[in-house]
């Protein structure tokens, strides 16, 4: 596969990358493997901060950006900013892929949620060493979605699409009780949390749905390694989507199960072998060239899970 470069039109999105940025000179090329974490929609990085911090541990080189347009809206001047096509998002995730790329051999892609979705999207157009995908959700048909969800496609006309929001409702991805409550509290006063945002646009939702439909088609054409993680019990996407994977990816991915957790896998109560399932599959696929220190690991702390560390399942 050839790597296209971002388009020209990448320049004029907010949080686009500075063209320099993508070319710095050959000498300053590290040889440890990098990996590039995709938050969920309407989401921000902090959800993928517990799998950053085990990765950087252990000596990888890690970016978790903030994408404009795909993560939590943004206020400018009284009103929300405009959500982007998902092919922006595509762009700007390639854009930090591209960066990541001209300084390290080997990028990985990993995502959560819809940023597995998005982790997949960029797979078709860069030559990731590996992929990780979180509660990939390539269908809305966890136990906690509403029968009516089926309807949703009414709100995606125009106008409707531009001013109509869902709400998310509990459990919000969490099986712990003492983390839900956390989050909860977060998404009152903040309106966002580290599981996400408190809602949901049709704007977002609309365009998430014709990423879906655009992955869907390429998942025959993506042979790379990849590593799946999921839930029994997602509430948000059930098992078609991890069937979905294992049927059509080009290569069939490793997949492990957890029971003791939801959507939210990187912070709910199995997070710590979720997130040590993930380094295992790297050091296996992308072992590090040279010894090297790791890097200092970014702080963050989540209140204490009652049942971390629980045993999953794997399969091939």
């Amino acid at each position: 596969m050839v790597a296209s470069h971002p388009s020209s039109s990448l320049r004029s999105l907010p949080g686009s990358l500075p063209t320099d940025a993508i070319t710095p000179p050959a000498a300053a090329r590290d040889p440890r493997p990098a990996v590039l974490l995709l938050h969920g929609l309407c989401a921000n990085p902090l959800e993928m901060m517990p799998l950053a911090r085990t990765l950087r541990e252990a000596g990888y080189v890690v970016e978790a950006p903030a994408l404009p347009g795909y993560g939590v809206a943004v206020e400018r001047g009284g009103r929300k900013a405009p959500v982007a096509r998902f092919e922006d998002w595509v762009a700007l995730a390639a854009a930090h892929f591209d960066v990541l790329a001209a300084r390290h051999e080997r990028v990985a892609v990993g995502g959560l949620s819809m940023g597995s979705v998005l982790a997949l999207a960029l797979a078709m157009k860069r030559p990731a060493a590996a992929l990780m995908l979180l509660s990939t959700s390539l269908h809305f048909d966890g136990w906690n979605v509403s029968p009516w969800r089926r309807l949703l496609p009414l709100a995606y006309v125009p106008p409707l699409r531009q001013w109509l929001s869902f709400r998310e409702q509990p459990p919000y991805g969490i099986k712990n009780e003492r983390l839900r409550a956390w989050v909860a509290q977060a998404m009152v006063s903040e309106h966002v949390s580290a599981a996400g945002a408190a809602e949901l646009s049709a704007a977002s939702l609309h365009q998430a749905s014709r990423m879906i439909r655009s992955v869907r088609a390429g998942l025959p054409g993506i042979t790379i390694p990849t590593l799946v993680l999921h839930a029994s019990e997602d509430d948000v996407s059930g098992p078609r989507s991890v069937l979905e994977l294992q049927r059509r990816l080009g290569n069939t991915p490793e997949v492990h199960w957890f029971h003791h957790s939801y959507h939210m896998l990187t912070l709910d109560n199995e997070r710590s072998a979720v997130t040590q399932t993930a380094r295992d599959f790297l050091l296996n696929r992308l072992p590090m060239a040279s010894p090297s220190t790791a890097s200092s690991a970014v702080q963050f702390t989540l209140p204490t899970p009652l049942n971390e560390d629980l045993p999953h399942e794997q399969h091939a």
